[in-house]
């Protein structure tokens, strides 16, 4: 770390600093091009990503202002929270985008760049020292990350997974040198013999990080109005009967909803072009056999037309109603087993027959099912029952498909310990393999397996690799305090879909 004195020095501080300045040239030396151009590669990306995110984040807005001038009471309160998270988030980002330019003013002086994009010296490894450590301002930017954080948390309350994910994306916790054991300060691990390229690329994933959450948590607030009812692109007549299966002489009852409700407004319910109230269609069932009936249930929408849903229904007299339910989540996923569980009133386990087009089903026990599927978009379950020697259908569900979540990468020692991102020796990094999941907190089991990868280190040709395995003869190149870049990272999921993860920064120690 570099700066001025505030009282003299002696000889032997003189020539301490003489040695340090060496030492910073050779170390200067040998940040070579390959790398720096590799960190440029990378924050050109991240800005392609930020511009992305902050499109998507506009329409976000746009669409919860409209939706406020449209129903301002329900809208309001989650628009103001909306408006709050934008105006932090703007910032934050903000205050990066200034911490680029002041190192860049030290590293490049009267040349560099207003927009942080062109950097000169690139390989400068005294200016973030000078600006973030000696200048004091690490410690005020790790207080309003942190400040971020807390906002993030406050919005989140109740949903500790949410909590967790972004106290590791937001983390500016102390790194321990897992060789001496000994704390390194967030802003040390930051900005301490770093090349300019290196600090403004990890300034610049941190505005990507912002925007991200930024979406994330707008989006999420949008979903608490219930204002997308008209928004979305179907809107289903649904009907609720408080029975499937009715003995003669008693009366059947259902309720006729729309699947998005919306408490401030009252729709009109019609069953046989007559009016009902409340939507509860009550009729008696006075035979047996299957009872049809249709209707429409008008509702007033945001832009003052009056729209009609129609539906139509039918009971079976004397005869009950499948129950189907994914045990784990409201979706299904692609490439991996899915638990449901199936039941029938009345029927007994082993009589129930359940048919998955394009799926393969294995029952592991009474009414529970494994169902796996390779297919898009939607899975029809049908259950049907044997009853008095015949197979009668007793409803069906129908459950999204969607592509797994996108994992992280991890580094893993032979005793499975994961870790990302830190300070390891190279005998530590010849032990470990890269992986992909979920980490220990994953709401999915799927097993991913990493496809390739590719490996940058300072002063040596990139290293491209297929499979898990890092280079061992790449990393016994390595010295202490050199920066390993693993990036390019390419991870295939059962659903057979390759993702790209991301990049995982090593320090050697």
């Amino acid at each position: 770390m570099s700066g001025a004195k505030n009282c003299p020095e002696t000889p032997r501080q003189k020539m301490i600093g003489m040695m340090y300045l060496v030492l910073t040239a050779m170390l200067a030396l040998n940040v070579s091009s390959d790398i720096l151009n590799g960190f440029t590669l990378v924050d050109n990306s991240l800005h392609t990503s930020i511009e992305s995110a902050e499109q998507r984040n506009s329409a976000l807005y746009t669409d919860f202002d409209d939706l406020y001038k449209k129903n301002p009471t329900k809208v309001g309160e989650w628009l103001t929270k909306a408006n709050n998270i934008k105006k932090e988030s703007n910032d934050l980002y903000s205050y990066l985008e200034n911490f680029k330019v002041e190192i860049l003013k030290i590293a490049d002086k009267e040349e560099a760049d207003p927009k942080a994009r062109v950097i000169k010296g690139r390989d400068n490894l005294d200016a973030a020292s000078i600006y973030a450590i000696n200048g004091g301002n690490g410690k005020i930017l790790k207080s309003k990350i942190d400040e971020y954080k807390n906002m993030i948390f406050k919005a989140y309350e109740g949903n500790p997974n949410k909590q967790k994910l972004y106290s590791q994306i937001f983390s500016t916790d102390p790194v321990i040198n897992e060789k001496t054991k000994e704390k390194q300060t967030w802003e040390l691990s930051m900005f301490e013999l770093m090349p300019v390229s290196a600090v403004v690329t990890m300034l610049t994933k941190y505005q990507n990080d912002i925007r991200a959450a930024e979406a994330e948590l707008v989006q999420y607030l949008k979903s608490q109005t219930d204002a997308s009812d008209f928004r979305v692109n179907k809107i289903e007549a649904l009907v609720i009967p408080e029975s499937r299966f009715v003995f003669t002489g008693d009366k059947y009852k259902a309720r006729i909803v729309l699947s998005a409700v919306d408490s401030t407004i009252t729709p009109e319910y019609y069953v046989g072009g007559s009016r009902i109230n409340n939507g509860l269609y009550e009729t008696s069932a006075n035979s047996i056999g299957l009872k049809n009936y249709a209707g429409e249930i008008r509702l007033m929408g945001n832009d003052g037309n009056t729209r009609s849903y129609k539906f139509k229904s039918e009971y079976m007299v004397s005869q009950p109603s499948a129950t189907i339910s994914n045990s784990d989540l409201n979706v299904v996923y692609r490439g991996i087993v899915n638990n449901f569980s199936v039941s029938v009133p009345g029927i007994a386990p082993e009589n129930i027959v359940l048919s998955v087009p394009n799926a393969k089903t294995v029952q592991r026990g009474h009414g529970i099912y494994e169902i796996t599927t390779m297919s898009e978009g939607e899975l029809t379950v049908s259950v049907s029952a044997k009853i008095d020697k015949a197979v009668k259908a007793m409803g069906s569900g129908k459950f999204r498909i969607k592509r797994l979540p996108k994992p992280t990468a991890y580094l893993s020692d032979k005793a499975g310990n994961q870790k990302q991102n830190g300070v390891m020796s190279p005998d530590e990094l010849k032990q470990c393999v890269l992986v992909a999941s979920y980490g220990k907190d994953e709401l999915v089991k799927a097993n991913f397996q990493i496809v390739s990868f590719t490996m940058l280190a300072d002063g040596y040709p990139v290293k491209n690799i297929e499979g898990t395995q890092l280079d061992a003869a790449f990393i016994s190149r390595l010295t202490k305090g050199k920066t390993l870049i693993i990036s390019n990272i390419v991870a295939r999921g059962p659903d057979g879909y390759n993702q790209s993860i991301g990049v995982l920064i090593v320090k050697l120690g």
